[in-house]
């Protein structure tokens, strides 16, 4: 046996031990609190957004309410979705709570990402699980806020203009769609042209959102935007659909550099948006510059990808598609989320003529693009 076959099969063990490790976790019932009212913390009819309740004595007695001593250290991080906070605990270490927004994910779809996380850590692959106590549970409630603590994970961003940074990244992508692929999400959704446009478009046609008279320009280039996804599906042909990280850019990639306890390279965080999609949407995001630097990049990841997985080349005719249905879905995520105070001080353009203007013409700009031939790496 080569050594190619041993770490071939040592791998396929591996994943066919976390398998097992994920359906008897799921067999058990949820690791979470009973099921109870959704998230409000503020009495009914308010105008506050849930979050305005969610103040710092607030985090530190959820936090203390599963067990842990707080020393009164906190740090909000970089997080508009979820509020995310960097704790200090009375032994000196540090965690991370992350507290859910209201209505966004059912707890089971919660629970499901959490499994399929550690999953991925129970075969080493370098990813972030969310701590489970004693008892099992992963998924907190505290004043109606759902929350769950993980621990600190460091590091910079990835060097994406290297070669070797590429391969080893898509050697780890590999890694996580082998065992991605070995059972489906039942709770969580599908990314596809309905969930990321066709949705996103009857939401904010139906909310008013683009002024007048940009609103039907925005809607029907969005369609025939939208007829252009439906070209590039139809080219492609049909595509297993496997369970994702879902939100692949450099931002959730952290690169540590490796000591003698422990191994450098990248670990990957924030599953928050993870469900079933075709494997090209964790690597689309990777890429950047021009047709051919884009060509050479897709080359270097999957080199590294296809030693851990395979990957069905049809898939290239839906890159440009999924840019798309990506920039559909933020405007609607955004125009959601407008009622967050977070979202209008972090994102001060939106919803002005200018920005309407801009999404209408980077719109036609894909339009032209999906007619293009794909990447052929």
């Amino acid at each position: 046996m080569t050594d190619r076959q041993r770490r071939d099969e040592e791998e396929e063990d591996a994943i066919a031990d976390a398998i097992a490790l994920e359906r008897a976790i799921a067999a058990e019932g949820p690791r979470s609190f009973a099921e109870g009212p959704k998230d409000t913390a503020l009495q009914p009819g308010s105008t506050l957004h849930p979050y305005a309740a969610l103040t710092p004595e607030r985090v530190l007695d959820a936090i203390e309410s599963i067990g842990y001593r707080c020393d009164g250290r906190l740090l909000t991080l970089n997080s508009y979705e979820n509020r995310v906070y960097l704790v200090g605990l009375d032994d000196g270490s540090q965690c991370v709570a992350k507290f859910y927004r209201s209505a966004r994910w059912s707890d089971g779809q919660i629970l499901e990402e959490h499994r399929f996380v550690d999953a991925l850590a129970a075969i080493e692959i370098p990813v972030v699980p969310a701590r489970v106590d004693g008892d099992g549970t992963s998924l907190h409630r505290h004043d109606d806020f759902r929350f769950a603590l993980f621990d600190r994970a460091g590091g910079r961003a990835p060097e994406l203009e290297s070669r070797d940074t590429r391969e080893w990244l898509g050697r780890f992508i590999g890694r996580i769609h082998a065992l991605g692929s070995a059972i489906d999400y039942v709770e969580r959704p599908a990314l596809d042209a309905s969930t990321f446009g066709t949705e996103p478009l009857e939401w904010i046609t139906s909310h008013d959102i683009v002024p007048s008279p940009l609103d039907e320009v925005w809607a029907g280039v969005v369609e025939q935007a939208l007829a252009g996804v439906a070209h590039c599906d139809a080219t492609a042909g049909p595509s297993r659909l496997i369970r994702l990280h879902g939100d692949c850019h450099v931002g959730n990639v952290l690169w540590t550099e490796g000591d003698g306890a422990r191994p450098g390279g990248p670990h990957f965080v924030d599953f928050d948006d993870s469900r079933m999609g075709p494997a090209l949407q964790d690597l689309w995001m990777l890429l950047s510059g021009t047709r051919e630097e884009m060509t050479r990049q897709l080359a270097d990841l999957l080199e590294g990808y296809r030693q851990f997985n395979a990957f069905d080349v049809r898939e290239l005719h839906r890159l440009e598609a999924l840019r798309t249905l990506r920039m559909i879905h933020y405007s609607a995520w955004l125009a959601r989320r407008w009622d967050d105070p977070a979202f209008p001080a972090a994102f001060p353009f939106f919803g002005s003529e200018r920005y309407w203007q801009d999404q209408i013409l980077a719109l036609r700009e894909q339009i032209a693009v999906m007619q293009e031939a794909p990447l052929r790496p």
